[in-house]
């Protein structure tokens, strides 16, 4: 009789998903956090337009101009934007299908890949604009800007960027650690100085530990850096996570195991087009992932 109220009640707990041993992990996904869209009432100096650089599809449609994209980045997740055509598939532009989509504006930053591509949309006499790239929270203004500025729409832009406020979240005594991992090829990095995620972590009001001891902006994880850095919580990608076997293979890597965090299951992840996208829906993001890691770091 004992045996059979054992067998129940694991397999209660198999079919609940709810265990005591393995916190659940919070996720953030690409639909979880809304575009912010204005509205000023200009018309657009550009009728076609193929956005390459990273995240620009989402910030022509955060201005309100959704309706003029006729191709997009990878980067660029946004549900609304499906039907909108991705013309970088595996981050390499397509310079078939952007000709094919006959536009009257590019918009590339410095990782719009390969060059040959770029020769070749450069000779066809189509409008290009190179929109700066940026990893701060600081400069997420500028490259906002800049997408306005190219499709003409100043007014757009000025509502649009009124929206960044400064962030005044109270310091938390929370270290927190960003990794980027990608186990299917071998590439296990912690984040240091300038990986972006410094920045957003800085803005939450955490102590990004990696960039405080680390001077890259990534480097080569090993078990005595992790032991050393003992983070309260750990911040990856959602594919990131996926790609060493989840939270069990996450413990097994060196190092992870003998910090806080580790011990804890102590993870936050957050889709990876949206983590480091620095456009619109980077500053609604910061208190929902703010929220997640003070709640992870309870565990």
């Amino acid at each position: 009789m004992k045996k059979l109220s054992v067998l129940l009640a694991c397999t209660a707990l198999f079919l609940t998903g709810c265990t005591t041993s393995t916190p659940l992990v919070s996720d953030i996904s690409a639909t979880d956090i809304t575009l912010p869209i204005v509205h000023s009432g200009e018309v657009p100096s550009v009728h076609r337009v193929v956005a390459l650089a990273n995240g620009s599809a989402e910030i022509v449609a955060a201005l309100g101009y959704e309706f003029i994209l006729v191709g997009r980045d990878v980067a660029s997740t946004m549900p609304s934007l499906s039907t909108v055509p991705i013309d970088n598939p595996g981050h390499n532009v397509s310079t078939e299908m952007v000709l094919a989509q006959k536009p009257d504006l590019i918009l590339v930053d410095s990782n719009t890949s390969p060059a040959s591509a770029l020769a070749t949309l450069g000779g066809s006499g189509i409008k290009i604009v190179k929109i700066p790239s940026t990893f701060d929270l600081t400069t997420i203004a500028e490259k906002e800007n800049a997408v306005a500025t190219a499709i003409g729409t100043p007014k757009a832009a000025q509502l649009l960027v009124s929206q960044i406020s400064s962030m005044n979240n109270p310091v938390k005594p929370i270290t927190v650690v960003f990794l980027y991992l990608r186990g299917t090829s071998s590439i296990y990095l912690i984040g240091g100085k300038g990986s972006g995620a410094d920045s957003l972590i800085h803005a939450m009001g955490f102590t990004d530990v990696g960039a405080a001891n680390l001077s890259q902006p990534f480097s080569a994880m090993s078990a005595e850096e992790l032991i050393k850095l003992n983070p309260d919580v750990i911040l990856l990608m959602t594919k990131g996570l996926a790609s060493v076997g989840g939270i069990a293979g996450l413990t097994q890597l060196p190092g992870i195991a003998q910090t806080v965090a580790g011990q804890h299951k102590r993870v936050v992840t957050v889709d990876d087009s949206l983590l480091l996208s620095f456009g619109p829906r980077t500053i609604p993001l910061i208190p929902k992932l703010r929220a997640d890691i003070l709640k992870a770091s309870t565990l």
